[in-house]
């Protein structure tokens, strides 16, 4: 039985009236939440799958340019755990009545998600767009429509609301991360800090934004959780993108991926990794995913440190690590709601400064990024290129048949890695020179990179935001095209991806 709150009800009634959602299962919350159940993707992926979280009418206001008005929300949490209760927020202008069907994301035979629950109707309604607070910051506080509590039986993943107004049938989506604390193989990172550094709803108030410049570097700008992703405004038009951040950008088509292949996979939010150090330790191996650039200094800590204790890393991603943020409590004192831009992971450089000249304004203080990843990003910070072999005997092209020089068409975009850090045992797998057009060199050179833990494990950096694109392309997917196009699935990328988990596993 499903039961949840209204905005007709007061706040104070909505959220003393916590409902749960779904049938709960108390042997499989038990063995999915502390002990080891390798078959959990693997069963949960044989569960009947849907195409119906694919939003069917979506726009943005002109006016905007990045929000969806009709009908649009966002949630009081970044992850969730099974037991605990999240609110959804949502507002319907002109106030329509709304439904809010939730999915859970992965392969489902190929639909790409399951359907987990049915809410509402619920009375919509016109809720405050927020003023414009200390340093730009844009801080909801709106009524929740509905507050729910993850039920056992919600296997860890990344979930998507789909939000549809009666009036019109206008969608958009609200999204959060259903998070365990079993052991796993492997924990995947959502790169949220990024998704939200990003987000201009209502209008120009992204990270990158100070009021005068739109793609500001320096500190000073300010941005909350508390308010809905407008769609993304960098790279290409994607509708699916109004509600869900770069989820499906840059990092749906990995988890399509790695759970039709039954990977023992949990999921987690970046805040996760800032504020949980010793969870990390319950996995074989982590992974950074997409456009993975906003860390605070205690994400970049937690990381190292247990990268000591023998946790494996895989950066598939690009630009990673690269700004450093302050995370903090919002207007209620919820934690990690709100944060601003305080440093760069790496060094002043001329060529850096010069490419992004307010970058100047940090103090770049913070330890380099490259001591992580083993590579950073540095000028011109962005371009592609083809991922070419350079160490065909490396145990990463096992099965491939790439000998030194083969390359794999436009994989490397639109932002990168360079700089190898002067590690012990750091071998670069992969370089070349970048472009910002076919033919036409913008004298950048990719860096992709291995280097050994002190435990018999391994870091990995792809040096690409674009990964993915060689792994699979699942329903909705929109391939990128700027600087260079990368090519879809390649069995060379897919099989370089099983080489590197196979180890992180073994």
């Amino acid at each position: 039985m499903i039961r949840t709150k209204s905005r007709e009800f007061s706040r104070r009634e909505a959220i003393k009236g916590m409902a749960a959602v779904g049938a709960t299962s108390a042997l499989a919350g038990c063995m999915t939440q502390a002990g080891r159940d390798s078959q959990l993707i693997i069963r949960e992926n044989q569960k009947v799958g849907t195409h119906d979280w694919l939003l069917q009418k979506t726009a943005v206001d002109p006016k905007t340019k990045f929000r969806c008005p009709w009908i649009e929300g966002y949630c009081s949490r970044t992850s969730v755990a099974a037991g605990d209760s999240i609110d959804i927020c949502v507002s319907t202008n002109p106030a329509s009545p709304f439904r809010i069907d939730v999915y859970r994301m992965g392969y489902y035979g190929g639909a790409g998600a399951r359907h987990v629950a049915a809410l509402g109707p619920f009375r919509g309604g016109v809720q405050p767009d927020p003023p414009i607070g200390k340093n730009r910051v844009r801080e909801c506080k709106w009524e929740p429509a509905t507050r729910i509590t993850i039920p056992d039986d919600w296997v860890s993943g990344v979930y998507v609301g789909k939000l549809t107004a009666e009036r019109g049938g206008w969608q958009s989506y609200v999204i959060f991360i259903v998070r365990d604390s079993r052991r796993t193989d492997l924990l995947f990172q959502c790169s949220d800090n990024t998704w939200q550094a990003y987000n201009r709803w209502p209008s120009q108030f992204a990270l990158y934004d100070d009021g005068k410049n739109e793609w500001y570097w320096g500190p000073g700008v300010e941005v909350s959780f508390d308010r809905p992703y407008g769609k993304y405004c960098q790279i290409l038009d994607a509708p699916l993108s109004t509600g869900s951040g770069e989820f499906f950008l840059w990092e749906f088509p990995f988890v399509f991926w790695m759970e039709a292949h039954g990977y023992d996979v949990s999921y987690i939010s970046n805040l996760d990794t800032h504020s949980q150090r010793t969870e990390l330790l319950r996995a074989k191996g982590f992974i950074s995913i997409g456009h993975d650039e906003y860390y605070s200094i205690e994400m970049y800590n937690n990381l190292q440190w247990a990268i000591q204790k023998g946790l494996h890393v895989g950066f598939f991603s690009g630009d990673a690590v690269c700004g450093r943020i302050d995370p903090r409590p919002n207007w209620t004192g919820a934690p990690n709601r709100i944060f601003s831009r305080t440093d760069f992971f790496g060094p002043r450089t001329e060529a850096d400064v010069k490419r992004l000249p307010t970058m100047g304004l940090l103090p770049h203080k913070s330890p380099n990024a490259n001591q992580l990843i083993g590579a950073r990003t540095v000028a011109p910070m962005t371009g592609g290129a083809d991922w070419a072999c350079s160490l065909p005997d490396h145990w990463i092209f096992e099965g491939t048949d790439m000998k030194k020089g083969d390359s794999i068409p436009g994989l490397v975009g639109w932002e990168w890695h360079g700089d190898p850090a002067n590690i012990p045992g750091l071998e670069i797998v992969s370089t070349g020179n970048t472009q910002s057009d076919p033919g036409k060199p913008n004298g950048g050179v990719y860096t992709a990179t291995t280097y050994p833990g002190p435990k018999g494990n391994i870091v990995f950096n792809a040096s690409t935001c674009w990964w993915v694109d060689g792994l699979s392309e699942p329903p909705g997917y929109i391939r990128p095209s700027v600087y260079t196009t990368p090519h879809g699935p390649d069995a060379r990328v897919q099989r370089i991806t099983t080489n590197i988990l196979k180890r992180f596993i073994a």
